[in-house]
């Protein structure tokens, strides 16, 4: 079993950075881990995915090239560099981890979750 932790967020303008970090209990070398936002009022969606590996990522259109996720396996610790940031990536971030090798972008498809950290983007 794994148990998640999320740091880093906090209130921030548009245009700017923020840098999430994913602690876990236990080693997640053997876990895909993944990163979501559950906007208010709207449905919880997927930000980016990282393998097993870390060799293969995913990323949600709205983030391209702005949104970065890596894992430090050593650490325990997966992490979410957010640069660019608009309003309308405020949201609650939540960390997911789920024994596999490859990249994982739905809900269910999670077993453990963090308890989230709010990011809150000003214009």
């Amino acid at each position: 079993q794994v148990q998640l932790v999320e740091s880093g967020g906090g209130l921030v303008q548009a245009g700017g950075s923020l840098r999430l970090s994913c602690a876990a209990s236990g080693r997640i070398s053997s876990y895909a881990m993944g990163w979501f936002r559950h906007p208010p009022g709207k449905e919880r969606e997927v930000v980016a995915a990282i393998s097993w590996s870390g060799t293969s990522t995913y990323y949600a259109d709205s983030v391209k090239g702005r949104f970065t996720i890596s894992r430090d396996n050593a650490k325990n610790t997966v992490y979410l560099q957010m640069n660019s940031l608009k309003p309308e990536g405020t949201a609650v971030y939540y960390c997911a981890a789920r024994r596999g090798s490859y990249y994982y972008t739905q809900n269910e498809e999670y077993d453990y979750w963090g308890q989230g950290t709010q990011v809150t983007v000003s214009s």
